[in-house]
């Protein structure tokens, strides 16, 4: 597993508590680091589970939530009970497999009946990183954000439907979030739609929230 620093399990995500769905009980956290965000939601109705691959960051989050696995979720995936969770939640994790897919499809039978996948997810047309790849001509892998070295599998707004049809989900919600504040980009991002007679404005969102459900 490649290493990364410890800041990297410490983030609080709070932009993504809005589409935690508010009757959801039995909520699973994938890539729980220290449990920061699952705790955010906690309250004497929840019970809470995170499942963490570091060592480091799954002990800290074992004194936070109901039930921590320090494990994968391909390891994992037996011990996950079927039919329970309310809530299956990815921050800004399904980038870092090699085959979502084939981990969302397991995950269909872990759900319960109302359950639903919510997944912050990297968008790859960012405006900031179009800049860096159409303008500047770099592609480079960095420490976080978008060209994160750890990241696998890249997502684009329009390629999450399908992505998530043939996991067997249906997208109920997807917005964009964690947008630019820089004019420069919004400018750019405003060029581009009037250049391609298109709505580019995906563009100035770094992540998209998504919220899913099983396939009837």
């Amino acid at each position: 597993m490649i290493e990364k620093d410890n800041s990297y399990y410490e983030n609080y995500r709070n932009e993504m508590l809005l589409f935690i769905p508010a009757s959801a009980k039995k909520i699973l956290e994938v890539g729980c680091g220290e449990g920061r965000f699952s705790l955010q939601i906690k309250n004497k109705n929840t019970e809470l589970w995170g499942l963490e691959p570091d060592q480091r960051s799954a002990e800290i989050a074992k004194g936070k939530l109901f039930k921590v696995i320090h494990a994968t979720l391909e390891e994992a995936i037996d011990q996950l009970p079927n039919k329970y969770f309310d809530a299956i939640i990815f921050n800004d994790v399904l980038e870092h497999m090699f085959y979502p897919k084939e981990n969302l499809k397991l995950l269909r039978s872990k759900l319960s009946t109302e359950g639903r996948i919510v997944a912050s997810i990297p968008n790859i047309r960012y405006i900031k990183n179009l800049y860096l790849y159409l303008v500047k001509g770099t592609w480079e892998y960095t420490e976080s954000g978008i060209m994160d070295y750890t990241h696998f599998r890249f997502f684009t707004k329009k390629s999450n439907g399908p992505f998530f049809k043939d996991c067997g989900y249906e997208i109920e919600t997807m917005k964009g979030i964690t947008g630019t504040k820089s004019i420069k980009y919004q400018l750019l991002a405003l060029l581009i739609s009037l250049l391609t007679l298109r709505n580019q404005f995906d563009t100035l969102y770094l992540q998209m929230a998504v919220v899913a459900k099983v396939q009837h």
